[in-house]
């Protein structure tokens, strides 16, 4: 028998672990060869239209500018996947992933993608997180991220920036850190998984996360394996990750199932935890626009 929750410690690690799911997710769009391969070491039914929308904070930079300038990447504006978010076998809330523009950061054009989750994962807890990732066209790099968690009880917003050129990243108000080489964030995290090969059998170390003491990420390509969706029935290469930050993706317990084509979009991501199995299965997708470079 699972135990009950007794405090807002255990509820608030299970929302830490919600927030993972996006770390590793791999979705992608039929577009570009798969090239970018930095900081590694080897070891159904299309849904409604949701156009990308422009950034309050920076205008969208013109995409013929951009595609001059950008790394091939597999992904486009306007792409968007949504979730149903289930616990203990029920539907407890939604989730999504966007991209939803090419914008402006520092005078590099970015890309700016977007995931949400929002429910009452368990019992009386309300649950809405919103994480959001502005990254560089041509590197990759993460330039900022920002997350607004709240959940019942507690708020947490913070925005991070990040500095690639000078080795540094800083959270708010506290004093610069020193961060890693081509640094990535939370989301940025899994464009950049996406647009690399993926093989059976073989694992990926990445060394790339921007706290230098939450590396290496690894993720292990275990299987291939046919699941059914909402969304429809796809063939899929299913992934173990994990992360030394613990959650969702420590020691082995998560798997995420990516198509197992050039689409490579996350139908399903599932996690035993200890206060039972919570999962997102897809129910909708849109693909993006393209920009080729």
């Amino acid at each position: 028998m699972l135990p009950r929750p007794n405090s807002m410690l255990t509820t608030g690690r299970l929302i830490r672990s919600v927030i993972l799911l996006a770390l590793t997710q791999t979705p992608a769009v039929v577009a570009y060869p798969a090239t970018a391969q930095a900081g590694v070491q080897t070891g159904g039914a299309q849904g409604r239209s949701v156009p990308g929308t422009q950034s309050s904070a920076q205008p969208a930079v013109d995409s013929g500018a951009a595609a001059s300038q950008m790394a091939p990447v597999p992904f486009g504006a306007g792409e968007r996947m949504d979730y149903d978010v289930r616990y203990l076998g029920g539907k407890k809330g939604v989730g999504s992933m966007e991209v939803k523009e090419i914008t402006d950061v520092r005078g590099r054009p970015t890309w700016h993608t977007v995931f949400k989750v929002e429910g009452q994962v368990i019992f009386l807890i309300n649950v809405n997180i919103k994480l959001e990732s502005w990254f560089d066209v041509a590197t990759l790099n993460s330039l900022r991220f920002h997350q607004d968690q709240r959940y019942t009880g507690t708020k947490k917003i913070q925005t991070i920036e990040i500095f690639p050129e000078r080795g540094m990243y800083k959270e708010d108000k506290l004093e610069e850190r020193v961060t890693v080489q081509d640094p990535l964030d939370d989301g940025s995290f899994l464009y950049f998984v996406r647009s690399i090969p993926l093989e059976v059998g073989k694992e990926y170390s990445f060394q790339r996360y921007y706290k230098p003491d939450k590396n290496p990420v690894k993720i292990k390509v275990v299987r291939r394996e046919t699941v059914k969706t909402p969304a429809g029935e796809f063939k899929t290469l299913v992934l173990r990750p994990e992360i030394k930050s613990g959650g969702l993706f420590a020691e082995g317990k998560a798997e995420v199932w990516i198509t197992d084509d050039a689409v490579r979009m996350v139908v399903k991501l599932e996690s035993d935890l200890p206060v039972g199995t919570i999962s997102l299965w897809l129910t909708k997708y849109k693909l993006g626009t393209p920009i080729k470079p």
